[in-house]
C-alpha cells in the first residue's frame, strides 16, 4: 500500500527558496524604487524629528530613623550574601515606594505649576511644556481652551475640567516616556531620575523642581508628628510661663497689699501664700515642659531625613538626534522590506 510522504527534502526547499529567489529578483525596480521612497522618507523625518534632551539628577537619601539597629544589619548581611528577605516595606517612602512617589500625578503636578524663568517672563512648567508643544496656535480655535491659562504657584481647586484634561494629558506624556526614577542597586541608597523631553531647559528645570517638590513633601511627612509634638510642647511651655508670670505678679501685688499689716490678722495674708503656692507649682511645671521641649527638639532633628543631591543637571544636557544616516539606510530597508512581504503575499493569493 502507497502512503503519501509529506515530508519536505531540503532539496525541495532549496529549489523553492530559489524560485523565491528569481521570484523577488524579477521585481527589483519595485524594490529600489521602495528602497528610493523609504530613503527619503527617512531623510525628512530626520529633519523633522527633534532631539531629545536628558536630564540627570542623583541624590542620596540618609535616614536615622529606617536604619532599624539590629535588624538593619542583618538585613545588610543577607543581602551582601545574596539574600532579599523583604525588609523595605516597613516605611511608606522607601525602596521602590520612594520611586513611584515621584512618578506620581500629585507630585508631577505640583512641579508643572512651578515658577520657571523664561525670556525675562515669569510662568509655569506647564505653560512652558504647552509653548514647546504648540498647543496654544491649536487652541485659538477652540474657545474651551483659548483662556486656559496655567499660572505659577496657581491653587489646585481653581482649576475647572478643561484643566485637569490638559494637566493629565501632560502628566501622561511624561510618566509614559519622559521621567524615569531607578534606584541602581538596593545595596546603594542613590536613587537617580532622568527627564527626556524635546526642550532642553524643560529637562533642566522640571528635573529640579520635582525633586525640591517631593523632598519638601517627604521631609514634611516623614517628621510630622515628631513637629506636632515639639508644636504642643512649645504651646504649653508658653501658657505655663504666662502663668508663671501672672503668678509672680500675683505674689507682689499681694504682699503690697499687706505691707506693714498687723500680725494678729492672719487671713489677710493667704492670698500671697495661694500665689507663692501657684508661683511652685508652674515652676516645676515649666521646668519639665522645657525639658521635654528640648528633648522634642533633638527627636525631630533625629527623625528628619537628609536628602543631598549628588549630581545636577547642567547645560548643555546629553541630546539624542535622529541622525540624517541613520534615516537613509533605516528607511530604505524598511520599505524594501515590507514591499518584499507584499508581494510574496500577493503572488501566494494569485496561485490559491
Amino acid at each position: 500500500m502507497n502512503r503519501q510522504n509529506d515530508e519536505i527534502s531540503l532539496k525541495d526547499l532549496l529549489e523553492k527558496g530559489k524560485e523565491w529567489y528569481a521570484y523577488l529578483l524579477s521585481q527589483w525596480k519595485v524594490i529600489l524604487l521602495a528602497a528610493v521612497v523609504g530613503s527619503a522618507l527617512g531623510l525628512t523625518y530626520s529633519f523633522i524629528k527633534k532631539p531629545i534632551y536628558t536630564a540627570t539628577l542623583s541624590f542620596a537619601l540618609e535616614d536615622e530613623k529606617s536604619g532599624g539597629g539590629g535588624l538593619g544589619s542583618a538585613l545588610g548581611l543577607a543581602s551582601s550574601l545574596g539574600l532579599d528577605l523583604g525588609g523595605g516595606g516597613g516605611s511608606v517612602f522607601t525602596g521602590a515606594n520612594l520611586t513611584e512617589l515621584f512618578k506620581s500625578r500629585a507630585m508631577v503636578e505640583k512641579t508643572l505649576l512651578s515658577p520657571v524663568v523664561k525670556d525675562g517672563k515669569i510662568i509655569s512648567l506647564a505653560e512652558m511644556y504647552i509653548q514647546n508643544q504648540g498647543w496654544r496656535e491649536k487652541w485659538n480655535a477652540t474657545p474651551q481652551f483659548k483662556t486656559i491659562q496655567f499660572l505659577p504657584d496657581a491653587k489646585r481647586k481653581y482649576f475647572t475640567r478643561a484643566h485637569d484634561s490638559i494637566l493629565g494629558v501632560i502628566y501622561d506624556n511624561l510618566s509614559k516616556s519622559g521621567l524615569a526614577v531607578a534606584q541602581k542597586d538596593k545595596k546603594i541608597a542613590i536613587i537617580t531620575i532622568d527627564v527626556n523631553s524635546t526642550n532642553e531647559l524643560f529637562s533642566k528645570y522640571f528635573t529640579e523642581a520635582l525633586v525640591k517638590e517631593v523632598s519638601d513633601f517627604y521631609v514634611a511627612t516623614k517628621s510630622k508628628k515628631a513637629r506636632l509634638n515639639m508644636d504642643i510642647l512649645e504651646r504649653q511651655t508658653d501658657s505655663i510661663r504666662r502663668e508663671l508670670n501672672g503668678a509672680i505678679t500675683g505674689v507682689a501685688v499681694a504682699n503690697d497689699n499687706t505691707f506693714m499689716l498687723n500680725p494678729a490678722l492672719n487671713v489677710r495674708r493667704a492670698p500671697s501664700a495661694r500665689r507663692q503656692v501657684d508661683v511652685q507649682a508652674n515652676t516645676a511645671i515649666l521646668t519639665e515642659l522645657v525639658k521635654q521641649t528640648e528633648l522634642a527638639k533633638v527627636t525631630l532633628r533625629k527623625e528628619t531625613p537628609l536628602i543631598q543631591v549628588i549630581d545636577r543637571p547642567i547645560l548643555p544636557l546629553s541630546k539624542e538626534k535622529f541622525g540624517k544616516a541613520k534615516g537613509l539606510l533605516l528607511g530604505g530597508i524598511l520599505a524594501s522590506f515590507f514591499v518584499m512581504l507584499a508581494l510574496i503575499f500577493r503572488r501566494i493569493i494569485k496561485n490559491i
